[in-house]
């Protein structure tokens, strides 16, 4: 382990370490992160229903992302800080809202801070580091976490501020434009989001929220447009949704019910968010499965086949007529049965394998829908028709009773 002090970018606070220190700090980083969040919940009471409530996630997150930024501008003093203000101006103002103080805020980061330096202190006498080593550690930490604080201030200062102007009321405004059906002139788009204080992005993503699976307004980045008051909840991210935003998404608290549209030009942000509140409603009827956020692009079929209910009800009858004088459990057999059919190209061993019967027995189905469809399996056109509707069987039945309400037959073995 060399000591020397590098000649490196003097204006990032980790610039006056050696750089593989960091080899030395990262493998700290699991344990030193839970003594901060353990810390946290014994020294300020008041955190206990945040780290032991729904958003404990997020607030675990936080932390990890500020105390690893540390260790990567050790090794790397260039490395971004982007990401890392976006969370302190996010956690800034989660604190505003939630009512708590500054002094508290500041006081959570310094907590942070003493048990990073005492973490450090017993790594260096275990690894015999010369004592100096230390003295450019705390110098280090210690104005990287006024970096923190002076950020986290930030976004808690304009929390406050649209708190008491009301500033939440003008970006509400701009929202209910940018996803109406009807087209706002770009002049008035532009006018009301210098109101806001919101840049217009060449791209929006948007977001629908169940009205009681809704997040706490603080919880949400400031560069989120949000109407968390609406009958229907929703909210608009400028761009498209990074893995830092998937990040925070996944942390959130199983009790949010959203779904997430495609990323889309602004002018598209109205249709993309009706995309995104169609696929909550799958996912509350059982169709869609994820975690608290459902994404549009990761559902894409399925949001396809469900377009139009009706019309794929209508096509279900359609295409399993041939089977409408059978009794329900024999209509049920035979369309799992075809389902495998046309999953496997018709290979009988394969069939008896996903359908957990004997090879005889498959052969048997196969010649009961030979006699019910004749020709028509033969067709590429009816088969692909059959293919979607099977799929759509196999996605509602997935919701408790869908099949049935919906006129389809459920599908079983």
């Amino acid at each position: 382990m060399t000591t020397t002090v590098k000649a490196v970018d003097a204006g990032h606070p980790a610039s006056v370490l050696p750089r593989e220190f960091a080899a030395v700090l990262r493998p700290e980083l699991p344990g030193l992160i839970q003594e901060v969040i353990d810390e946290i919940r014994r020294s300020y009471p008041e955190y206990a229903e945040v780290l032991d409530g729904p958003y404990s996630r997020a607030v675990h997150l936080i932390v990890e992302h500020n105390l690893t930024n540390f260790v990567d501008q050790v090794a790397a003093p260039d490395a971004s800080t982007v990401q890392r203000d976006k969370v302190c101006r996010m956690f800034g103002r989660f604190e505003a809202y939630e009512g708590r103080s500054l002094d508290t805020m500041q006081a959570i980061f310094r907590l942070g801070a003493r048990l990073a330096l005492n973490r450090a202190k017993r790594v260096l006498r275990r690894l015999n580091l010369p004592a100096g080593l230390m003295l450019s550690f705390a110098d280090a930490l210690l104005a990287y976490v006024d970096k923190l604080i002076e950020v986290s201030r930030e976004g808690y200062q304009e929390a406050r501020a649209e708190m008491e102007e009301g500033q939440d009321i003008q970006r509400q405004r701009l929202l209910e434009h940018l996803l109406s059906d009807v087209a706002t002139p770009r002049a008035t788009l532009v006018e009301l989001a210098e109101r806001a204080k919101w840049q217009l992005p060449d791209e929006v993503t948007p977001i629908a929220f169940s009205a009681d699976g809704k997040p706490e307004r603080g919880a949400m980045s400031e560069d989120v447009l949000l109407d968390l008051n609406s009958p229907h909840p929703r909210a608009l991210i400028p761009g498209a949704v990074d893995e830092h935003r998937r990040a925070f998404m996944r942390a959130a608290p199983h009790t949010i019910r959203a779904a997430v549209g495609l990323t889309v030009p602004l002018a598209d942000a109205a249709e993309s968010l009706r995309w995104a509140r169609r696929a909550l409603n799958l996912a509350e009827a059982g169709v869609l499965e994820g975690d608290a956020f459902i994404h549009c692009e990761d559902h894409l079929v399925t949001l396809s086949l469900f377009a139009d209910p009706g019309l794929i009800t209508a096509l279900a009858k359609r295409q399993l007529a041939p089977l409408a004088g059978l009794t329900a459990n024999q209509r049920d057999r035979l369309i799992y049965t075809l389902r495998a059919w046309l999953d496997t190209r018709g290979n009988v061993v394969q069939m008896a394998e996903l359908l957990h019967l004997h090879p005889q027995t498959v052969r048997y189905r196969l010649r009961n829908l030979e006699k019910a469809f004749g020709d028509l399996l033969a067709s590429p056109d009816h088969r692909f028709a059959t293919e979607l509707v099977l799929r759509a069987l196999e996605l509602r039945s997935r919701g408790t009773g869908t099949a049935r309400r919906t006129g389809l037959p459920a599908v079983t073995n």
